[in-house]
């Protein structure tokens, strides 16, 4: 049986790290909520974390990449299977841009995939457009063709 979410959500960071040709970068969660799910890799933000410093950390966690921040995305709320959190979104670099990502922490693995095979792959709905969002501020910023 569900349970309905807790009154207050989490504090999360979320983030949408994109390749040298645009691809995105996805895990496949390894653990509820969504576990087997493709999705932004991202977690809990830490007591005495900021945002940012949460949002590279939990990267580097799930795909070994070492990554700085580029921008703030916004705040996306998500309620799943009894967890419900708000999620502080994020575009990211890779800081070596030819650096393989491998699944670590909580997540089963972990690929690069281009925009159009994101909803093949089931990315929600609510990624998609946080996905959009750093497309663009990337091709804004130059960061991406």
């Amino acid at each position: 049986m569900q349970q309905p979410p807790q009154a207050e959500p989490v504090v999360a960071v979320g983030a949408v790290v994109l390749d040298g040709a645009g691809r995105v970068l996805l895990v496949r969660r390894g653990r509820a909520p969504g576990a087997g799910r493709w999705t932004l890799p991202g977690g809990r933000v830490e007591p005495g974390e900021t945002l940012g410093e949460a949002v590279v950390r939990e990267v580097r966690e799930e795909t070994a990449l070492a990554t700085r921040v580029v921008c703030a995305l916004g705040v996306v709320q998500v309620a799943d299977e009894g967890f419900s959190y708000a999620i502080h979104e994020h575009l990211l670099a890779p800081e070596e841009p030819r650096a393989t990502p491998r699944a670590g922490d909580d997540a089963a693995d972990v690929r690069w995939a281009s925009r159009e095979e994101l909803a093949v792959l089931g990315v929600r709905p609510e990624a998609l457009g946080v996905v959009d969002r750093g497309v663009a501020e990337a091709r804004a910023r130059a960061l991406v063709p």
